[in-house]
C-alpha cells in the first residue's frame, strides 16, 4: 500500500514500509541494466565539443603546472624537459597567440621561471649539493630561458612592474566568460521549473479525490521512465517520515505531490538546457566551418590532409594588429624565421612562403630595396636547404623558384647601385633602411650562383638520360647561363678579381665540351639554306673559341690559385683538340706540364684531366697522327677502366674495395650525360691506332725472341679471336678490327678496308665524328700505307727484286708515295734493300736470316740462359748467397780453374751465331754453305754444353 493513505492503520503503514523497502532495490536494479543501453541523445550529451583556443591553451595549462610542481622539487631535468615541450606546444599555438595575444599566464610562468633560476644560480651552496643531472640542466635551462624571453621583454617587464594587477586582468576576464554562460544556464533552469510546474499545478488541484490521484499516480508510475522511479525509491525515507507525522491531513499529499512537480519541472530543465547547448555547439560547428570554406575561396586551391580529425589552420599572421611596419620590425621578424632554420621539426616549405610573405610586406610598405635584397639572399638560402641532404636533387617547382628569385635579385642589384654586398660586411654594420647612405648587405650573390649551377649538376645526374624529361630539364641550361653571364657584367664593374674569375670559370665550363657547328661551318664555307638562318648566323656574337681565349686568357694573368688556372687550361686544351686546332692544343698541354704532378690534384681536376687527354688523343687520330693518338689513349685505355676514369659510371665492385660511402661520393663526381665522350668510339680509335703501329712492327720482328709489345689491349683482342673455334663473320666492332688485323698482316688492304670501313662501322663510329667524310679518307690512307710496309716485311725474302710500279698498282698509292715509304724503310735500316732509279725497282740483299738461322739464335740464347741458371743454383749449393758474378776472378775455385772456365764464354757463342745471322747491312750475302757449318757448329755447342752441365752436377752430387 502507498503511504498516501492517510486513513490506513499503523499495521497497514509498517506493511507498506516494509514492501517499500524491498521496492528500491528492484527498480535500481532494473535501472543499473538499462543504464548499459544509452540512447543517442544521451551519447551526444556526454560529448564535449572544444574551439582550438581552449585546447591549445589547455595544454599550454598542464604544462605550466607539471613545470610548477618540479619547480617545488627543484628537479631540473624535469624541468628542462617540460620547458621544452612547453615551447613545442606554444609554437604550435603560434597562430591563435597571433590571433588572441600571448596568454598573461605564460609571461608569468616566463618571469617566475626566470626569477627562479637565477636565484639557485646565486645560492652556491645548494648548487653544490645538487645531483650532475640537475646542475648540468640548470645550467642549460638558464641559458634558454634567458635567450627564450628575449622575445618577450615587453610583456615580462609590464608584468614584473605590476603582477597584482595583471593578475586580477586575466581572473577577471576567465569570471566574465565563466559567468555569462552560468547566468544564461541559470535563466533556463529557472524558466524550465517553472513551466513545468505550471504544467502540474492544474492537474493535481482538478483531483477531488485521493482514488482518483492514485490511479493517476499508478498511470505515471507505470508509463513514467526509471528517471521518476529512482526519484521516488530515493525520496522514499523522507516522504514516510512526513507521512507518519501526519496521518490523517490531506496537506501532505499536496506537499508530496508538488514535491514531485518539482522534480519532473527539474529534469525537463536539465533537458532543456543540454538541448541549448547542443544547438549552440552545432552553430558555433557551422561557423568554423563557415570560415574554413572562406579560407578555401581565398587560397583557391584545395589542401591535402592526412587522415584522421582534420585541424582547423588559420594563416599565421606576420604582425599583430596596429602594429607599425618598418625595417627594425621587418628584421625582427626575419631574424624570428630564421631561428627555426636547420631545426627538428621545421616545416621548410612553411617557412619559405613566410619569407615570400615578408618579402611583399616589405614591398608593399615601401621599407627599401635594401631589405629586399636581405630577404631575397634568405628567399634563395632556404631554397638550397629544402633538402636535407647533399646527395638528393631538388624538385622542379622549387628549382623554378630558385632560377626566379636569382633572376629578380639580379634586377634589383642592376637597377639600383647603391647597393653593396658581400661577405666580409658584418650584420652590425648593415645599413637595411633608406638614408642617403648606400644600402650595405651581407651575402656573396656568387655563392649562390655557383650553388645554383652545382644544382643543376645534380638535376641532370639523377634524371633517367633517356626520357623527355632530360631534355626539358636540359632546357634550363640556357637560363643557368644566362645568370652567369649577367653576374658576370655585374661583377666585371664590381667584384675583385678572385670573384671575376671564379665566375669565368663557371661560364668555362659550360662553354669548353660544346662543338660549335656554326663556327665550322663558317670556316667551312658553309652558308645557311634560307635567308632566316644567314641573318641569325651573322647577328650571332662572338664564336667559342674568341670567349674561351678572353676568358682564359684573363684566368692565365689574374688567377692566384693553382685549382682556376688548371682547370682553365685543361677547359682550354679540350676545347681546342674537340675543334680539331691539334697543334694549338698539344703546345699548350706541353707547355702547362700537367701530366708531372697531374696526380696531386683532387678528383674532379683529374676526371677533367682524364676526358681532356682522351679528346686530345682522337682530335691527333682525326688528324692522322696515329702515334700521338695511341699515346695519349694508351694509359686510359691499358688501365681497363675508362668509364670510371672518364667519370662517366661506376664498375661493379667487391665492398671491401669500396664501401657505401664512397660510392656515394664517387657518383656525386659523375659527369652529367650531356657531356659524355662515347666509350666505343674511344676503344674503336685506340684499336685501330694500335692496329696500324702493331702489325707493321709484329712483321718486322716475326722471329725476334725479345720483340715488345705496342699494345697489350690489342693483343689480348688478337688472342681472344684466336681462340674462338667457330670463325663467322665479324659482329661487334672488335670482332671488325681482329678481322682487319689479320687482314693487314697479310698484306691485303682491301679486305682489311672492308672490315674497318662499313656500313655498321659507319653508323657505330665514323659518323660520329664532325668531319666523317675526311676521317674515312684518312684511314683508307694509312691501311694502304701500313698494309704495304707490312707486305714488304713479310714477303721480302722471297723476291730478289720488285718494281715500285707494281707496288703502287697493287696497294693503288702513288709512285712518290711508295718511293717516299720504301726510302724511309731503308734509311732506318728496316729493309735490307737497295733502290734502282733507273728502273724504278727495290733491290733485295737478302741479308735476312733464314728459319733455320732464326732457330738457330733463338737456341744459342736459351743455352746461354740454361747455363747462368746452372751457375747461380751452384753458387747456392756452395754457400755463396753474394753471387757469382759479384766475385772477383782471384776468389773462383773449384771447377772454374781446373777446367779453364773463363766469363762471357757463351756470350762470344751467341755473338758468332749472329754475325752469321746478322752481317752487315752493305756486306754480300753469306753463301748457302754457311747453313750447313752453323748448324754443325751449334750441334757440338749444344753437345759439350750439356755435357759440362752434367759434370758440374755431379761434382756438386759428390761434394755433398
Amino acid at each position: 500500500m502507498s503511504r498516501f493513505f492517510a486513513t490506513g492503520s499503523d499495521s497497514e503503514s509498517e506493511e507498506s514500509s516494509s514492501a517499500e523497502e524491498i521496492t528500491p532495490k528492484a527498480t535500481g536494479a532494473a535501472f543499473n541494466k538499462q543504464n548499459l543501453l544509452l540512447s543517442d541523445d544521451e551519447e551526444d550529451t556526454k560529448r564535449v565539443v572544444r574551439s582550438a583556443k581552449d585546447k591549445r591553451f589547455e595544454e599550454l595549462t598542464n604544462l605550466i603546472k607539471t613545470i610548477r610542481n618540479a619547480m617545488k622539487i627543484r628537479d631540473m631535468a624535469k624541468c628542462l624537459e617540460e620547458f621544452e615541450q612547453l615551447c613545442r606546444a606554444f609554437l604550435k599555438s603560434k597562430a591563435i597567440v597571433d590571433k588572441e595575444g600571448v596568454p598573461q599566464f605564460y609571461i608569468r610562468l616566463l618571469a617566475d621561471l626566470e626569477d627562479y633560476l637565477n636565484q639557485l644560480w646565486e645560492d652556491k651552496e645548494g648548487k653544490k649539493k645538487m645531483n650532475k643531472n640537475n646542475a648540468k640542466a640548470l645550467s642549460t635551462l638558464r641559458q634558454k630561458i634567458r635567450k627564450y624571453n628575449r622575445d618577450f621583454e615587453t610583456d615580462i617587464a609590464n608584468y614584473k612592474e605590476n603582477p597584482e594587477q595583471s593578475a586580477e586582468e586575466e581572473e577577471e576576464k576567465e569570471e566574465a566568460e565563466s559567468g555569462s554562460s552560468m547566468d544564461s544556464e541559470d535563466d533556463a533552469e529557472e524558466s524550465a521549473t517553472a513551466k513545468s510546474f505550471m504544467k502540474k499545478k492544474p492537474a493535481a488541484e482538478a483531483a477531488p479525490e485521493a482514488s482518483k490521484f492514485l490511479k493517476g499516480a499508478d498511470d505515471e508510475s507505470d508509463s513514467g521512465s526509471d528517471d521518476d522511479d529512482e526519484i521516488w525509491g530515493s525520496d522514499s525515507t523522507d516522504s514516510g517520515s512526513e507521512s507518519e507525522d501526519n496521518e490523517g491531513n490531506a496537506g501532505s499529499l499536496a506537499v508530496a505531490f508538488l514535491k514531485k512537480a518539482a522534480m519532473d519541472g527539474d529534469r525537463m530543465g536539465d533537458r532543456k538546457k543540454e538541448d541549448r547547448k547542443k544547438r549552440s555547439k552545432k552553430k558555433e560547428r557551422a561557423e568554423e566551418e563557415a570560415e574554413e570554406e572562406a579560407l578555401e575561396m581565398e587560397g583557391g586551391e584545395w589542401e591535402k590532409v592526412k587522415g584522421g580529425v582534420p585541424l582547423v589552420k588559420e594563416k599565421p599572421k606576420m604582425f599583430a594588429k596596429g602594429t607599425e611596419i618598418n625595417t627594425t620590425v621587418v628584421v625582427k621578424k626575419l631574424n624570428e624565421i630564421l631561428q627555426a632554420r636547420g631545426k627538428k621539426g621545421t616545416d621548410r616549405a612553411a617557412q619559405i612562403e613566410l619569407l615570400h610573405a615578408l618579402a611583399a610586406i616589405s614591398e608593399e610598405h615601401n621599407l627599401g630595396q635594401g631589405i629586399s635584397v636581405k630577404i631575397k639572399f634568405n628567399i634563395i638560402a632556404s631554397l638550397y636547404d629544402y633538402n636535407p641532404n647533399l646527395a638528393t636533387f631538388m624538385k622542379p617547382d622549387m628549382w623554378k623558384k630558385c632560377l626566379d628569385c636569382i633572376n629578380e635579385l639580379l634586377d634589383i642589384l642592376f637597377g639600383n647601385n647603391n647597393i653593396f654586398i658581400g661577405e666580409n660586411i658584418a650584420e652590425d654594420s648593415e645599413n637595411l633602411a633608406v638614408s642617403e647612405q648606400p644600402f650595405r648587405v651581407r651575402g656573396c650573390i656568387l655563392t649562390l650562383v655557383e650553388r645554383m649551377d652545382e644544382e643543376f649538376t645534380k638535376i641532370m645526374q639523377n634524371t633517367d638520360p633517356h626520357s623527355q624529361e632530360y631534355v626539358d630539364n636540359l632546357k634550363d641550361e640556357g637560363c643557368v647561363c644566362n645568370i652567369i653571364d649577367r653576374l658576370l657584367q655585374y661583377l666585371e664593374s664590381k667584384g675583385s678579381t678572385e670573384e671575376v674569375c671564379r665566375v669565368y670559370l663557371r661560364r668555362i665550363m659550360h662553354t669548353y665540351y660544346k662543338f660549335d657547328y656554326k663556327t665550322h661551318r663558317r670556316s667551312m664555307g658553309i652558308q645557311g639554306e634560307s635567308k632566316s638562318e644567314q641573318d641569325q648566323e651573322e647577328s650571332e656574337g662572338e664564336d667559342s673559341a674568341v670567349i674561351m681565349d678572353r676568358l682564359c686568357k684573363f684566368i692565365y694573368a689574374k688567377d692566384r690559385t693553382d685549382r682556376i688556372r688548371t682547370c682553365a687550361i685543361l677547359c682550354h686544351i679540350y676545347h681546342h683538340a674537340l675543334h680539331s686546332r691539334w697543334y694549338q692544343a698539344r703546345d699548350l698541354m706541353l707547355m702547362s706540364h700537367l701530366q708531372d704532378n697531374i696526380q696531386h690534384a683532387d678528383p674532379p681536376v683529374q676526371i677533367l684531366y682524364n676526358r681532356t687527354m682522351v679528346q686530345l688523343g682522337i682530335c691527333a687520330f682525326r688528324q692522322g697522327m696515329i702515334k700521338d693518338a695511341h699515346n695519349a689513349l694508351l694509359d686510359i685505355q691499358s688501365s681497363g677502366r675508362a668509364k670510371e676514369l672518364l667519370g662517366q659510371g661506376l664498375l661493379m665492385r667487391n665492398m671491401q674495395e669500396r664501401n657505401a660511402e664512397q660510392e656515394k661520393i664517387e657518383k656525386r663526381r659523375q659527369v652529367p650525360f650531356h657531356m659524355h665522350i662515347n666509350l666505343e668510339l674511344l676503344e674503336c680509335v685506340y684499336l685501330v691506332s694500335a692496329m696500324l703501329l702493331e702489325i707493321p712492327y709484329m712483321a718486322a720482328h716475326e722471329f725476334d725472341a725479345r720483340r715488345r709489345m705496342i699494345s697489350k689491349q690489342f693483343h689480348h683482342q688478337l688472342r681472344v679471336g684466336e681462340r674462338q673455334p667457330l670463325l663467322g663473320p665479324p659482329e661487334s666492332m672488335r670482332e671488325h678490327v681482329v678481322a682487319a688485323s689479320k687482314a693487314m698482316k697479310m698484306g691485303d688492304w682491301r679486305t682489311c678496308h672492308s672490315f674497318i670501313i662499313n656500313e655498321k662501322m659507319n653508323s657505330k663510329v665514323w659518323d660520329l665524328f664532325p668531319e666523317a667524310q675526311r676521317v674515312r679518307e684518312m684511314l683508307v690512307r694509312k691501311i694502304q700505307e701500313e698494309s704495304l710496309r707490312t707486305y714488304l716485311f713479310t714477303y721480302s725474302s722471297v723476291y730478289d727484286s720488285i718494281s715500285m710500279e707494281t707496288l703502287s698498282e697493287m696497294f693503288q698509292l702513288e709512285l712518290p708515295t711508295v718511293h717516299s715509304i720504301i726510302s724511309k724503310m731503308i734509311i732506318n735500316e728496316e729493309l735490307m734493300a737497295s733502290l734502282d732509279q733507273p728502273t724504278q725497282t727495290v733491290v733485295m740483299h737478302r741479308t735476312e736470316p733464314t728459319s733455320l738461322q732464326n732457330m738457330a739464335l733463338q737456341l744459342a740464347e736459351k743455352l746461354g740462359g740454361l747455363v747462368e741458371n746452372n751457375e747461380r743454383v751452384f753458387d747456392l749449393k756452395q754457400g755463396v748467397y753474394g753471387g757469382y758474378f759479384n766475385r772477383d776472378s782471384d776468389q773462383r775455385g773449384g771447377y772454374q780453374q781446373r777446367q779453364g772456365y773463363q766469363r762471357g764464354a757463351y756470350q762470344q757463342i751467341i755473338s758468332f751465331v749472329h754475325s752469321f745471322t746478322h752481317p752487315l747491312p752493305h756486306s754480300p750475302p753469306p753463301p748457302p754453305s754457311t747453313d750447313f757449318l752453323l748448324f754443325s757448329f751449334l750441334f757440338w755447342v749444344a753437345f759439350i754444353s750439356v755435357q759440362l752441365q752434367i759434370s758440374i752436377l755431379c761434382t756438386s752430387f759428390s761434394s755433398s
